[in-house]
């Protein structure tokens, strides 16, 4: 793997990876074979397992916390893995939900307290699983997916023989903040399992977002479209950067 340098100052940098398990979900693409009917029946020869959350662990986190901890839960690196979470808003209810308890002056939550920081979920994934490995939560706007894939992949290059697990889940703001989202994003979870060693080859390469120009498209669903063969590649523009998937092969 390459050492990652540069890659803000206007440099291209292509990055190697590979992916060999993976979960997702989102409205109405909640199975394996729905995520492989919306990619046009394309397959993927990376394993998606499935396995429930404990009770206790779902009791303690919203809706879509659940979506991206049952995702994360289902891949058997999960135990031992490094991890990085993505997330734009996060579980932002629960800070609505403090911000009200303010001004009605109630009594504040203390799960909704407790809750509410940005590296909750990933947290409570490493107590549950007991993993002692590092992890880290990125929020980096609309390109929260693109900066936590550069996070997995950088933790990779770092340590080659250590898998990374990288979860990214967001949703629209709820009322009266969405006014502050025109542009809400699909609710989605996604884990994936990166590998420098086995498992579906891609490639993110980055450079200039004055590279490109037009809509940007949720980084993840077109990272999706790639991996499970849809498409060969895709090209997702931030603000400062644009970002190029590319899947490179079938798996070694």
């Amino acid at each position: 793997m390459p050492r990652l340098q540069h890659w803000f100052s206007g440099v291209t940098t292509c990055l190697p990876f590979r992916v060999r398990a993976w979960a997702a979900w989102a409205p109405g693409r909640e199975t394996e074979a729905a995520w492989h009917d919306w990619a046009g029946q394309a397959t993927s020869r990376a394993h998606q397992a499935g396995e429930n959350v404990p009770v206790l662990l779902r009791r303690r986190v919203s809706g879509l916390g659940q979506r991206a901890l049952k995702a994360a839960w289902s891949l058997p690196d999960s135990t031992t893995a490094r991890t990085v979470f993505c997330s734009r808003h996060g579980e932002f209810g629960r800070t609505l939900s403090i911000l009200d308890a303010l001004v009605n002056r109630t009594e504040v939550s203390p799960a909704d307290f407790t809750l509410s920081v940005h590296n909750a979920l990933t947290g409570l994934l490493s107590i549950a699983r007991a993993n002692r490995q590092g992890h880290t939560t990125i929020a980096a706007g609309t390109e929260s997916f693109e900066f936590g894939m550069l996070e997995a992949i950088a933790a990779l290059a770092e340590q080659p023989n250590e898998p990374v697990v990288l979860v990214y889940f967001d949703e629209s703001l709820p009322a009266p903040f969405d006014a502050f989202d025109p542009d809400p994003p699909e609710p989605i979870a996604l884990a994936l399992a990166l590998t420098a060693a086995d498992g579906v080859r891609l490639t993110l390469t980055t450079g200039p977002a004055k590279d490109v120009a037009g809509r940007r498209q949720p980084a993840a669903l077109a990272f999706l479209r790639v991996f499970l063969g849809a498409e060969p590649e895709a090209v997702t523009a931030g603000e400062q950067l644009v970002w190029h998937w590319r899947r490179d092969d079938a798996p070694a």
